[in-house]
């Protein structure tokens, strides 16, 4: 079984003796949650792809030391999965950022498409961008990932084209296509952008747009999933026909 991951900020350093100290949060969630022992193996990782190897000192309630046995940088992963979300009524989507870090998503874009039944204006963008965040971080944590995906601001149909520009792929998931999503074949490099649209669909506009700024149509399959569905399944379809799920190049 795979080490317990916790939280340290960025550019934090044993010290001469090896040992880094985690308090807070972390440390109170490693001795009353897991219970956490001296001996234990653990990883702590700062959300940017730096993980530190280690074995538990000493647990306490607001204090855990970790023995540090190896630092390892792990590359950022490539081709990176992008996916562009359509906000989803009640929690929907928050269950949809979690499943997609768990499925090892890289950037998640909410996305205030034409048929969504929730909106976020003003400071309801804001605390939804937050809720996305602190649920991106807390599944990764428990699917044991050093990086944190990026959770992007809220974009408009016209703020994607910043994000589809440059891309290697861009794949639009729509009942409408013909092609299926597991027929075609992904870039081993670049970025791959796959953009889950709302319950209600894509209005004509946005299937225009789309396909103008370089998007093509994919159908998942036979049946039709909700957006907070079609995400994370759409997202792990991608990655299984990657090396980074172990397809041959």
């Amino acid at each position: 079984m795979s080490a317990p991951v916790f939280f340290i900020d960025p550019g934090i350093e044993p010290d001469p003796d090896g040992l880094i100290h985690v308090t807070g949060e972390e440390a109170r969630h490693a001795a009353q949650v897991v219970r956490l022992r001296p001996g234990e193996r653990v990883d702590l990782v700062d959300g940017a792809g730096r993980r530190l190897e280690g074995t538990v000192r000493d647990a306490s309630r607001d204090r855990l030391d970790v023995h540090v046995t190896d630092i390892v940088h792990e590359a950022e992963p490539t081709p990176r999965v992008i996916v562009i979300q359509a906000l989803a009524k009640g929690d929907r989507g928050e269950q949809a950022v979690a499943a997609m870090t768990e499925v090892g998503v890289d950037v998640i874009v909410p996305w205030s498409a034409a048929h969504c039944v929730t909106r976020w204006t003003g400071e309801r963008a804001v605390r939804g961008v937050d809720k996305w965040r602190t649920t991106a971080r807390a599944s990764a944590k428990q699917a044991r990932r050093s990086r944190v995906p990026d959770v992007l601001p809220l974009h408009s149909t016209g703020d994607l084209d910043a994000v589809i520009q440059g891309a290697a792929l861009v794949l639009c998931l729509d009942e409408s296509a013909t092609q299926p999503l597991a027929a075609m074949e992904m870039p081993d490099l670049g970025d791959i952008v796959l953009i889950i649209g709302p319950e209600g669909g894509l209005s004509d506009t946005e299937r225009e747009q789309l396909g103008q700024a370089g998007a093509r149509l994919a159908r998942l399959g036979p049946s039709v999933l909700r957006t907070s569905t079609a995400g994370p399944v759409g997202a792990a379809v991608v990655l299984s026909r990657t090396p980074r799920w172990g397809a041959a190049t």
